[in-house]
């Protein structure tokens, strides 16, 4: 699996792509003229939400599994998420015939779970705010001798996230777009990292931002203090895929030097930028997935007539908490 203090390159980023080929979707890279008049700039929508299941996650997952020797697939994989990584690996997993095991939050939205389950995998569930899921990922691993798919801090992981920027600075060329500014949805960081190496690559006077919810922006806190600070226990927010505490080692070594800063975005915001892009684009995303859009229409000055682009990182919406957002969020919060 490589050493896992090793920076990825782009050129980890440009084999990724190419093992990804026939396997990740090379996503639509859209703009609707509603959307951004709505924002007052001009917004380029990566769309992660048409990946098979439904999110960037399959870039990574597939990066790492792919990759691993046949003694090491036949003992199986592990993996922690909320969802979508559980998705990707269980996904990869069945793809390469491999035994696939997931650690995730009973509060995780019941379709994720499903969604987990119907693709081959065992599903064990623990109490977010009581158990650590390392340990218990740990325990699995020393039983049966599975590898651990971390969700974000692997340089493979990270490679394979940073495919999506790689397509956004290829896109963005084919149409000669010089782009100002990215906003990424960030988790542990390994989307934002990977998609900064090759943005920077391709556009060097980019500025790229994490968007996080309200009380769980980590990685913010963590650039303003030059070193990895966690969130207060307390918050609560519908980006069930943004809930992660501390940034990753790895992912905050390359962020740190790479991102131009970081921004909140609270629910209602959220609510709001699921809203715009149903309404305006005809597109489906989940909280955490919007949490980048939701920036977008903050109504920030920074964006005004600027080009920026836009990472739309997951579609697996709960279907009552997007019928509630879809009667109840048309006005701007």
């Amino acid at each position: 699996m490589g050493n896992t203090e090793i920076l990825p390159t782009i050129a980890d980023i440009r084999a990724a792509a190419d093992r990804l080929k026939g396997i990740a979707v090379r996503s639509p890279l859209l703009e609707f003229e509603r959307l951004n008049e709505r924002a007052g700039a001009r917004i380029l929508l990566k769309c992660e939400t048409v990946q098979p299941v439904g999110a960037f996650k399959i870039r990574g997952a597939w990066n790492l599994m792919s990759r691993l020797n046949a003694d090491d697939q036949a003992r199986g994989a592990v993996a922690f998420s909320s969802g979508n990584h559980a998705q990707a690996v269980a996904w990869s997993g069945r793809r390469l015939g491999m035994k696939t095991t997931i650690v995730m939050p009973e509060d995780a939205p019941e379709i994720k779970i499903a969604n987990t389950r119907a693709l081959g995998a065992e599903i064990v569930l623990y109490d977010r705010g009581a158990d650590d899921r390392e340990a218990i990922a740990a325990e699995i691993v020393e039983r049966t001798g599975a590898c651990i798919v971390p969700p974000f801090d692997h340089p493979d992981i990270i490679a394979g996230q940073g495919t999506v920027g790689l397509e956004i600075a290829e896109q963005c060329a084919e149409q000669g777009i010089v782009p100002d500014i990215a906003l990424v949805p960030v988790s542990g960081g390994g989307l934002i990292a990977g998609c900064a190496i090759a943005l920077k690559q391709a556009f060097p006077d980019m500025d790229i931002y994490a968007a996080e919810p309200d009380g769980f922006d980590d990685t913010a806190k963590s650039l303003r203090a030059g070193e990895r600070v966690s969130n207060q226990a307390g918050p609560v927010s519908i980006c069930d895929a943004l809930l992660v505490p501390t940034p990753g080692a790895l992912t905050f070594t390359i962020n740190k030097e790479l991102l131009s800063g970081g921004v909140a975005v609270a629910d209602p915001e959220v609510r709001h930028a699921i809203f715009a892009a149903f309404s305006d684009c005809r597109l489906v995303v989940e909280p955490g997935g919007a949490a980048g859009l939701a920036a977008a229409l903050s109504g920030s000055s920074h964006y005004s007539g600027r080009t920026v682009c836009v990472v739309l990182s997951g579609g697996n919406a709960d279907p009552v908490l997007f019928a509630d957002i879809l009667r109840n969020a048309g006005a701007a919060p």
